[in-house]
């Protein structure tokens, strides 16, 4: 059986899955995310899909799970490189991958877990009153 590999880049785990997963595939990939984010520590999980060409209603779900198991164990989870064709279907399936956020890309997926990291940042006008900003972009 083929593992998806897993990297750590500082305090956040990468899962790039280049290929079509088949069900033990998938169900391994669970199991061998949440070791990860014991063993390093690690707060944030993207989970790259840019090699999916399709996604069942099984995929959706271990997407689902891996981003529900990941948040018990306090890391967020980020999707990155969804194609069209993968978003139509999940929406067809009736998938809304609730708790998931989405990014374009591994970059802007980074930049989502550090903004997460750092927290609503308060803003002070000039009359002293403080208000959440919105972190940079």
């Amino acid at each position: 059986m083929d593992r998806v590999p897993i990297l750590k880049i500082g305090d956040v785990l990468l899962v790039s899955i280049q290929v079509d997963l088949e069900d033990k595939t998938a169900i391994q990939l669970q199991e061998d995310v949440a070791d990860r984010i014991v063993a390093s520590g690690a707060h944030g999980v993207i989970i790259d899909i840019t090699g999916l060409d399709i996604v069942d209603s099984f995929v959706g779900r271990m997407l689902s799970s891996i981003a529900a198991i990941s948040r018990v164990l306090g890391a967020d989870t980020v999707v990155v490189g969804m194609r069209p064709a993968v978003a139509i279907t999940l929406v067809e399936l009736g998938l809304s991958l609730e708790g998931i956020q989405t990014a374009l890309n591994v970059e802007r997926g980074m930049r989502i877990l550090a903004e997460a990291r750092q927290g609503p940042r308060l803003h002070r006008d000039e009359r002293g009153s403080t208000a959440e900003a919105a972190a940079p972009r």
